[in-house]
């Protein structure tokens, strides 16, 4: 399938540079995908397209400070960003891009005089990442020698500095590990989620870290061939029991975000783990034509042109019908993509 019909004209102005306050006060296009209607609402009228016995289904990853800049013992500034530890639990060795990347070899000691921390390039990959050992202050853990030096990282469509940090994360986000937020989740507040929980409908947590992959664009003329990055997920037993329950028992399961659908459409091709949990690497490419089998609604902003954000929900909605839906989005005035409006598309 051609790249091109998932393109549409953008302008920058559209891309929203602040979060709405309160959060759910953002704009909300809800499509019907059965009578393929679009009604224009807030956000805080969700629980009016909510039944009872729903299943909400959210992402809980936490987004780390994975930015760290210091400087080379020659003094050139070098930025770090983190992507995952691969030490264990010790959280010493991370993958990690950096830059300028051409200045940083096998060996370079990178000095952070703040905090007194420092790193050191083990190795570098022909993709660009490197593999850097952390040697922290005495008396700091790492969690809070990195929450202490290094900065929660912004879409690089996003120029200004956001004021509230804890703005770029969801309200519920409690595991960390990843370095973009689930963005649809940013929407809720503990309010609305009470008053959906007081509606009879349940509401259960999944984990998916979210890498840098999400902003990477499609460059395959077919979308075929392109490569989807692969993200860490967990789902433990007492989730996923209610969600293949919700399925058996035909009740509909509402996916907050396309990372929570990602998660939704691995399960069933993963395994559980003695316990009951499931955990694992997943690299699913959701694009037209798919048979979603254990999602019936979802929430989710609006994307990039030419992504497989969009190719997803296109996946979900019908490609013709979302790229209707979004031209009547820009021509009515809705904010885009991490700090946009949102789209409940049932």
């Amino acid at each position: 399938m051609d790249v091109n019909l998932f393109d549409y004209s953008l302008p920058m102005k559209a891309i929203a540079q602040k979060p709405m306050e309160p959060r759910d006060h953002s704009r909300m296009m809800v499509l019907n995908r059965n009578c393929r209607s679009i009604e224009h609402r807030r956000f805080y009228d969700l629980p009016d397209f909510l039944l009872p016995g729903d299943l909400l289904v959210v992402n809980n990853t936490r987004v780390i400070p994975a930015r760290l800049k210091g400087h080379k013992e020659n003094g050139v500034e070098v930025e770090i960003f983190l992507l995952h530890p691969v030490s264990g639990g010790d959280q010493t060795t991370w993958k990690t891009l950096m830059r300028p990347g051409k200045r940083v070899k096998e060996g370079t000691r990178i000095l952070f005089e703040n905090s007194g921390g420092e790193a050191t390039c083990e190795r570098k990959y022909p993709d660009g990442s490197g593999l850097f050992r952390f040697f922290f202050p005495a008396g700091k853990t790492p969690g809070q020698w990195f929450a202490q030096e290094g900065q929660v990282p912004l879409p690089p469509y996003i120029f200004e500095e956001l004021e509230q940090p804890e703005r770029y994360q969801t309200v519920y986000a409690s595991r960390e590990g990843a370095v973009a937020a689930p963005t649809a989740g940013l929407h809720f507040t503990p309010a609305l989620l009470q008053k959906i929980a007081q509606m009879g409908i349940q509401t259960v947590e999944v984990t998916l870290h979210v890498g840098p992959g999400t902003f990477r664009p499609v460059k395959t003329a077919q979308i075929e061939d392109h490569t989807m990055h692969s993200e860490s997920f967990f789902v433990p037993h007492s989730a996923a029991a209610e969600i293949f329950a919700a399925r058996e028992q035909k009740r509909r399961i509402i996916a907050v975000g396309t990372t929570s659908v990602r998660v939704l459409e691995s399960l069933g091709n993963s395994e559980p783990a003695p316990n009951g949990d499931f955990q694992g690497t997943t690299d699913i490419f959701l694009y037209p034509p798919h048979d979603f089998c254990l999602v019936d609604g979802l929430i989710t902003n609006f994307h990039l042109p030419k992504s497989t954000l969009l190719m997803l929900v296109s996946a979900f909605a019908g490609r013709e019908f979302i790229l209707d839906a979004y031209q009547e989005a820009l021509e009515t005035g809705y904010r885009f993509f991490s700090f946009g409006d949102a789209t409940l598309l049932l």
